[in-house]
């Protein structure tokens, strides 16, 4: 066995840190199913600022990105092979502090209150930021200037160049709300489980269906990529990958074609 993984073809991977815990599942379950023969090695991180890195040259089989204009913009480059394919998909909750009154009826409500300090990820940098600022937009429809209130309150405090990072083995989100960083967190369904399960006394909850914003995960295989790359975005799209990853939350993504 040893001998196989010296000998194993690698394959590098770029995601989304939304896709952390379920992708190194799917990675170990492709590496079984290959017999040793190929290793994936994987680096996490927010999607806009792994495709800079892409963009600047680092080598990269695959990017699995939690939007689909990150990789689409590195596939109208012609740095990919073949079409963007959905992969999965997720949505945005609100991660609460323990103590505040705060339902899906009553959130836009609580968002907006002077006193409440409300985190986001970095827009353009992590696509959930970019989610999360879309939910603004679609508070101005409900109540006339809440984008511009929401926008100018945000407190972009993950996914950045320069965020601040929790330490190893700590969750990101469960980090911040711990540090008393935010009162009302948005980030992915998905994120608030692995916060929740790391400090159970912060509450979920759920955003009202005319705030609601989809997360569509896009994944592309770089060009000059092996054959391994291409069996593996094959596995992530087929039903062992995708079994995978709705244990961890993620909806279905397209159809293997």
């Amino acid at each position: 066995m040893l001998s196989t993984l010296a000998n194993a073809e690698t394959v590098n991977l770029y995601a989304a840190g939304s896709l952390k815990v379920a992708l190194t599942e799917v990675v170990w379950a492709f590496e079984y199913a290959k017999g040793g023969s190929v290793r994936v090695e994987t680096t996490f991180g927010p999607s806009g600022l792994l495709r800079e890195r892409i963009e600047e040259g680092e080598a990269v089989h695959i990017f699995a990105s939690a939007d689909m204009s990150h990789p689409q913009r590195l596939a109208d480059q012609g740095r990919a092979v073949g079409p963007v394919h959905i992969f999965a998909r997720n949505e945005l909750c609100a991660l609460a502090r323990a103590d505040l009154a705060v339902r899906s009826d009553s959130l836009l409500d609580v968002m907006l209150a002077p006193h409440i300090r409300l985190g986001t990820s970095t827009p353009k940098a992590d696509p959930s930021g970019d989610y999360a600022f879309a939910l603004f937009a679609k508070a101005d429809a409900l109540r006339p200037g809440a984008r511009a209130m929401l926008e100018s309150r945000a407190l972009q405090l993950t996914g950045g160049p320069t965020s601040e990072k929790a330490p190893a083995g700590r969750n990101q989100y469960a980090w911040v709300m711990d540090r008393g960083k935010a009162d009302v967190f948005l980030t992915y369904c998905t994120n608030a489980v692995l916060a929740k399960h790391e400090l159970p006394s912060l509450r979920t909850v759920q955003i009202p269906a005319e705030l609601s914003v989809g997360a569509d995960y896009g994944m592309i295989v770089l060009r000059d990529a092996s054959t391994a790359a291409t069996d593996f975005a094959g596995f992530v799209l087929g039903e062992a990958g995708q079994a995978v990853l709705a244990k961890h939350g993620f909806g279905r993504g397209d159809p293997a074609k």
